[in-house]
């Protein structure tokens, strides 16, 4: 009986090291969206610990002064687990190869994965353990180190398009405010110059949002900034300049509102947020007909160029927002995105399932 826990201990810590370690390496180096749960429980223990400390927040900027450390901490924390999990696998190692007492095996497999060479292996199967989990330490550490530069440069890229739309579009955005300064400024032809950015920009958030998910729970440097506001914004103002503004088409706007929604519906995929992939132009959308017509009549305030046809406006820009109305809004209820117009004022509060595939999925069937 002792020798079978012996075998089942060394079993079972074998099994833990690799699902740690390939975790790590699914979450750090794997260039792909991969649902990693060992890192997807990190976040949400973390997220927990959050939701406590805002619930006494008294408005939105400290609410954001307090969420501000929460993707950074969870980041960090996540080294310390996959050091914690390769430990613990190894201590059951070293205990099934007959390493005593238990504590004996603890400190073994501690000193050795943090090479720090305090306590000798007895024999050489332990000898050979022992230098297996100082590699995997000094690789652990390897991989944090080039992670973090990666995370903090995409970080960089994003929010340098938010800021240069926060010129455009003003804090918090607004697309009727961007149509409309630019049509003061006698430039609304300089909003066709900003759709090839912005399908960049877009193409850049969906591999990068969604290869790295913290990344999108990393604020904005200001608390009337945030990406996923930004991103409405950009749709919106792109769909009001393919169904309402009296202008030659721009096939370029187009191309961004669709590089828009496939990156927005590809983060949300990872989120496990519920969307149709094949929406139809006369779903039911957030806006409803009043807020459209209230835009409408702003336009015509400022003797922007509008389209006649009010009615026919309202159905080809509520055909365009229904791609992306639905994962714009949760990801800004799932952010805690401060107010925008038409995005975050009616966010959905979000979190993602500790287990977001069925079996279905992971077995092809759907």
């Amino acid at each position: 009986m002792g020798e079978l826990a012996r075998v089942a201990a060394m079993l079972g810590g074998i099994y833990l090291v690799f699902y740690v370690v390939l975790a790590a390496l699914r979450t750090t180096v794997l260039p792909r969206s991969d649902v990693v749960l060992l890192t997807r429980w990190v976040f949400r223990a973390v997220h927990f610990i959050f939701r406590i400390r805002i619930k006494g927040a008294k408005d939105y900027v400290e609410l954001d002064r307090r969420m501000a450390p929460y993707a950074p901490i969870a980041l960090v924390t996540l080294p310390w687990t996959w050091v914690t999990g390769v430990a613990i696998g190894f201590t059951a190692i070293d205990w099934g190869l007959h390493v005593d007492p238990l504590r004996r095996a603890f400190t073994l497999s501690a000193v050795s994965l943090t090479t720090l060479g305090s306590l000798s292996a007895p024999d050489l199967p332990t000898i050979v353990v022992s230098v297996i989990e100082a590699t995997l330490g000094l690789g652990l550490v390897a991989l944090l180190i080039s992670y973090l530069p990666s995370i903090y440069s995409a970080f960089q890229r994003r929010e340098l398009q938010v800021a240069r739309l926060a010129t455009r579009a003003g804090d918090p955005p607004s697309a009727i405010v961007m149509i409309k300064r630019h049509h003061a400024l006698d430039r609304l032809d300089a909003l066709d110059d900003m759709w090839d950015d912005y399908e960049t920009w877009f193409s850049d958030i969906e591999e990068t949002h969604s290869s790295q998910p913290s990344l999108v729970f990393f604020r904005s440097i200001s608390h009337q900034r945030s990406w996923i506001t930004a991103a409405g914004v950009v749709l919106d103002s792109a769909a009001l300049r393919a169904s309402t503004l009296d202008l030659p088409r721009e096939p370029r706007a187009e191309l961004c509102i669709r590089a828009g929604y496939l990156s927005l519906r590809r983060i949300a995929d990872y989120f496990s947020i519920p969307h149709d992939a094949a929406p139809n132009p006369t779903d039911a959308i957030s806006i409803d007909r009043s807020e459209f017509d209230a835009a409408y009549d702003a336009l015509v305030a400022e003797g922007v160029p509008v389209r006649p046809d009010r009615d026919q406006c309202w159905l080809d820009f509520a055909g365009w927002r229904v791609n992306y109305d639905r994962v714009l809004i949760t990801l800004a209820g799932l952010t805690y995105a401060p107010y925008a117009e038409w995005s975050s004022d009616r966010s959905i509060p979000y979190l993602a399932p500790l287990l977001n595939r069925d079996w279905r999925h992971r077995r092809g069937y759907g």
